[in-house]
């Protein structure tokens, strides 16, 4: 089940970790498995673990330092071993119940709220940007990535245009270089990454975390488990300690809309292979599909369910750029950001 080449290594890892060299049970996890990456639950005299064997060729070491980092702060599940020449790693395995959706607004915001307190993450290149922060940051990957958009036929004429005009407003309005970044997660619109296993919540998957603006995380979290504009104060006042105010408010809504433009366009374009998608079928709509995304009823793990949620996404971003809050956003923070576009 361990790849052959990788077999010696997991030994001398089990060795340096518990003083053994073997295991006493294995099992494949498939749930929220990366490309490249296998992962396995062994069990090392009566106790579960997690054991991640990394197969590609990047280089794990800010992986891994973030991923102790926040072990160390009680946000991820303990560390016991980690090797980067070998890409292996041992940690704490959760044994995982329901995380209740209307508690967790106020867990996530207070989870988010340690997260961005640790000491920096190192940043990267815009080009390893996973978040939706890629879309802000002009460059060579941004422009093959648009241009790739286009070229594709995904939208209708009137949506693209539509879609790339807000972007555009978006892009050029939003704060580029925020001077209080924070040690940011930037994975999380996926559920499988928030573990909760009954009394805490812990994160998992280091591999995307890096310096970054904290509305990321708090937008895509939001996507997740907030329902409405009260249960977004009370979100936000928790993560803040306070209040919101009007320029969060505004902040952490256009936000939202630039993860649901990043979403949009990267699902619907991996989902359909590059090809035409048909956005007349109907989908879910963002009430319906979030809570059984959350739930793990939907998973993406296929074409189609990929091309769903950026369907998904791309109407929310439609509906909400239509209402007054979106125009009373864009000028709270054009007024506090005057000079931010480049």
């Amino acid at each position: 089940m361990i790849p052959q080449e990788k077999s010696a290594a997991v030994s001398q890892a089990l060795d340096e970790a518990f003083g053994v060299t073997s295991f006493e049970d294995i099992q494949r996890l498939t749930l929220g498995r990366s490309p490249g990456i296998h992962v396995f639950r062994i069990v090392v005299q009566g106790r579960r673990y997690l054991l991640r064997v990394i197969m590609r060729t990047d280089d794990p070491t800010r992986h891994f330092a973030n991923m102790r980092s926040a072990a160390e702060a009680g946000l991820a599940p303990h560390v016991w071993y980690t090797s980067i020449p070998d890409k292996i790693s041992i940690t704490d395995f959760v044994e995982t119940v329901l995380f209740p959706r209307i508690d967790a607004p106020r867990r996530m915001a207070a989870t988010l709220r340690a997260l961005h307190a640790l000491p920096p993450f190192a940043p990267v290149a815009d080009q390893f940007n996973t978040s939706c922060m890629f879309l802000i940051n002009k460059g060579p990957a941004l422009e093959g990535f648009l241009t790739r958009i286009q070229a594709a036929n995904i939208f209708s004429k009137a949506e693209s245009e539509e879609l790339f005009a807000r972007y555009e407003q978006l892009a050029a309005l939003y704060p580029h270089h925020d001077p209080e970044m924070v040690s940011s997660h930037n994975d999380l619109f996926k559920p499988d990454n928030i573990l909760f296993d009954g009394n805490r919540v812990w994160l998992v998957d280091w591999e995307a975390a890096f310096l970054n603006d904290r509305y990321v995380d708090l937008a895509v979290v939001a996507n997740l488990v907030v329902t409405d504009e009260a249960e977004e104060q009370l979100y936000l006042q928790e993560y803040f300690g306070q209040p919101p105010g009007a320029y969060r408010l505004a902040r952490f809504f256009l936000i939202q809309q630039l993860t649901h433009i990043f979403y949009a366009m990267a699902f619907l374009w991996t989902g359909s292979l590059g090809g035409p998608v048909s956005l007349a079928e109907n989908v879910p709509g963002w009430a319906e599909f979030h809570p059984r995304f959350w739930s793990g009823d939907i998973k993406l793990e296929d074409n189609q369910s990929k091309t769903i949620y950026g369907k998904v996404h791309l109407e929310r971003l439609l509906h909400n750029v239509r209402q007054p809050r979106f125009q009373e956003a864009i000028a709270i923070v054009s007024e506090a950001h005057p000079l931010t576009a480049q």
